[in-house]
């Protein structure tokens, strides 16, 4: 549990005023009566509810639909910050995709020992297959997630990075699309930078990335396995929105090294497939013979370049968490400049001496699975019982290369509408950026808030909601 003392307040100075950016912010909430935002977030309730805005929470044993959490008072951005991070998330995701292309070609990182070889090359995440390739515009992951924690008024951490097939878009779009329903007044006051345009840039990146980027028109598919999948509602919100196709599977074949989409009519080729399973269902051919959700034959229609497939096979190995320790050095190695951005400082339990460390303070810090996701498999210290860490203990003794630490951040906290009022509660944020022909950041993304009080647990699946992100405009 975060002390209450020592975390940085987004909206308030240590004096109790309103910073800057939430000026006007914090007068409009001062003039509204105690029951307003209670009745707005029922609103926006009903409005999700219409909208079957929902995700699937697996193993739980209630329903296995949601709604996620929406809190009604934003977080808000300054100009200068927001350029800031920019610039930090456009030199992080630059170096990422030429680490993926290293790795995977002439592996420069490893000759010069920058990185154990036995990281990259034992990894589950690491596709031997994608030796030898290179996709369109030697872009890997063309679609990342950045997810940052905030600690002081200057102070941002990037907590991981999300290079396979990050989610959350969909929220940050409804989320700004309800803000401006159900409080016009705010917009009018505030020059806050748009986000509407994600599925255009979206659109216009994949369609970069074509294997013939000429082409008058591009045929663009959204793979998603299915209704069943937690993240389905986002699949076919981006599929409209985008213009595209959203199919499943079946509906694709392979034929003469080409992909093609069943119709009513006639089959029409595909040129970009933007991908939303996994890289071992992709292809029963080369990955997972079980797969159900891929198409027989797509990865040799991939090799031969006759299909773009966003984000590439093999991009997890650039979000792994082992890997995660190596990212201030993937950016110097490859831009040759101090990250801007700063990593959280990180013990790897595969280490003798870290592990060590580890095992001596579980109840100070955080352990996370290397490929956990989700908040799931992980152990928060300073709020886990007696009997959480010993049986934590024995899990990490038995397999410790699975699993790394990191000490417990005070992340920042934003005003949020609780039972009581409103109250400070803990956030992080994701922003989405877009690679393709040019690099493309969304202003703001998805904020995340831990709605309990103390929790620094922000993920949908474990309690968590979500808050619109301003960027307010100079």
């Amino acid at each position: 549990m975060a002390d209450d003392r020592t975390f940085f307040n987004e909206m308030l100075d240590d004096a109790g005023g309103a910073r800057s950016p939430y000026s006007r912010l914090a007068t409009w909430l001062e003039d509204k009566p105690a029951n307003f935002l209670t009745k707005k977030s029922r609103d926006a309730e009903m409005v999700f509810r219409r909208l079957g805005i929902t995700f699937a929470v697996y193993g739980a044993q209630e329903a296995t639909e949601r709604l996620i959490p929406f809190d009604p008072i934003p977080r808000i951005i300054s100009a200068s910050e927001w350029r800031r991070l920019s610039a930090g998330i456009d030199q992080r995701v630059r170096a990422l995709n030429a680490f993926m292309h290293d790795i995977y070609h002439r592996q420069e990182i490893l000759r010069a020992g920058r990185i154990p070889a036995d990281l990259i090359l034992q990894n589950e995440a690491f596709l031997p297959e994608m030796a030898g390739f290179t996709p369109a515009r030697k872009v890997y992951a063309h679609i990342i997630g950045t997810d940052l924690v905030r600690v002081s008024e200057n102070e941002f951490y990037v907590l991981e990075d999300n290079t396979r097939t990050p989610s959350g878009v969909s929220y940050m779009m409804e989320n700004r699309e309800t803000m401006m329903r159900l409080f016009p007044e705010l917009f009018q006051t505030h020059r806050v930078a748009p986000v509407e345009q994600y599925p255009e840039l979206l659109r216009r990146t994949l369609e970069s990335v074509a294997p013939d980027p000429s082409k008058s028109a591009q045929t663009i598919v959204l793979l998603t396995p299915g209704i069943y999948n937690s993240a389905y509602f986002e699949h076919a919100f981006l599929a409209d929105s985008m213009g595209v196709e959203l199919v499943e599977g079946r509906d694709l074949f392979v034929d003469a090294g080409k992909v093609f989409m069943r119709t009513t009519r006639e089959p029409e080729q595909v040129d970009v497939i933007y991908r939303r399973i996994d890289d071992a269902f992709l292809d029963p051919l080369t990955f997972n013979p079980e797969s159900m959700l891929g198409v027989p034959g797509l990865f040799d229609a991939y090799r031969a370049g006759n299909v773009t497939i966003c984000n590439a096979p093999g991009t997890g190995i650039a979000d792994d968490k082992a890997i995660y320790a190596y990212v201030p050095d993937i950016i110097e190695f490859y831009t040759g400049q101090k990250p801007i951005l700063k990593n959280v400082p990180t013990w790897n339990c595969s280490r003798a001496d870290d592990l060590a460390y580890v095992l001596d303070n579980l109840e100070k810090i955080v352990v996370k699975e290397v490929h956990g996701s989700g908040g799931y498999g992980m152990l928060i210290g300073p709020t886990a019982s007696k009997r959480e860490i010993a049986e934590f203990r024995k899990v990490l003794e038995a397999t410790p290369s699975n699993y790394i630490a990191q000490p417990t951040l005070a992340l920042s906290a934003c005003p949020t509408h609780v039972a009581s009022g409103v109250a400070p509660r803990h956030v992080d944020l994701r922003p989405f950026v877009l690679i393709g022909d040019q690099v493309r950041i969304t202003p703001g993304g998805l904020t995340r808030v831990a709605l309990k009080k103390g929790s620094l647990v922000v993920n949908s699946s474990q309690g968590g909601g979500t808050k619109d992100t301003w960027v307010l405009e100079d």
